[in-house]
């Protein structure tokens, strides 16, 4: 009686229809596989509501998405072409919010295909590597040691090589990427994009500019990856 309750309208005899045991079951599992990823995911992770939100729906979603298709090409793709839409709707994200975007989508098509297993072992695994490398700060101190550095100048220093004996001696590389006039154009403020050599010489460094652009103002601060270039 309840099966035929959610039976739908061209079901035929040939076609597999899902019981609404395995369809609960699924969908029951996709919602714990979306919050072990949304906890895994705050660890040592800055993190919005919204988002965590999102990764402990978002296998159901799919998941509901697959079993509803089941098998049928043609509604397969009319899918896959609503999903893509949603990318340009939305605002980019970093790579570590996409990776686990994709993450939660993968488990909820292992659990509509009725993976079960499968589904589990897999966001068990990816978890514990997420928060594995999380822990051990991978690639975290190289990305610490790019730094962008603005310095002001007087008008009578030329700006074009002025530092470059300093920079190379205390970065792997760098590179000139803004000039700019002010103070009433009596002085120049230079930005430069640099990878440090050594994250603790980084006031050396400072107080050697210091000496040669007159004391004036130096800013060193934390190299932001564009979104563009993850």
């Amino acid at each position: 009686m309840l099966n035929s309750l959610f039976k739908g309208l061209f079901d035929s005899s040939t076609a597999s229809v899902i019981s609404v045991g395995h369809f609960l079951l699924c969908i029951g599992l996709s919602l714990l596989l979306g919050a072990v990823m949304a906890i895994s995911y705050t660890y040592k992770t800055r993190y919005t509501k919204s988002f965590l939100l999102t990764l402990a729906i978002l296998p159901a979603v799919v998941c509901v998405v697959i079993m509803m298709v089941n098998g049928n090409v043609g509604t397969g793709v009319a899918v896959a072409g609503a999903f893509s839409l949603v990318r340009f709707r939305s605002a980019p994200g970093t790579a570590k919010e996409i990776a686990m975007i994709f993450l939660a989508m993968s488990a909820g098509l292992i659990a509509g295909m009725g993976y079960l297993g499968f589904a589990v072992l897999f966001t068990l695994i990816l978890c514990l590597i997420f928060v594995l490398y999380s822990s051990l700060k991978f690639g975290e101190k190289r990305i610490s040691s790019y730094k962008t550095m603005s310095v002001t100048i007087p008008e009578d220093l030329n700006y074009t090589e002025v530092f470059d004996d300093i920079l190379k001696k205390y970065t792997v590389q760098y590179e000139l990427s803004k000039v700019k006039t002010t103070n009433m154009g009596s002085m120049f403020k230079l930005t430069y994009d640099i990878a440090l050599k050594d994250v603790s010489l980084e006031k050396e460094m400072i107080d050697a500019i210091r000496e040669r652009n007159g004391n004036l103002e130096i800013s060193v601060s934390n190299q932001e990856v564009p979104n563009s270039e993850l």
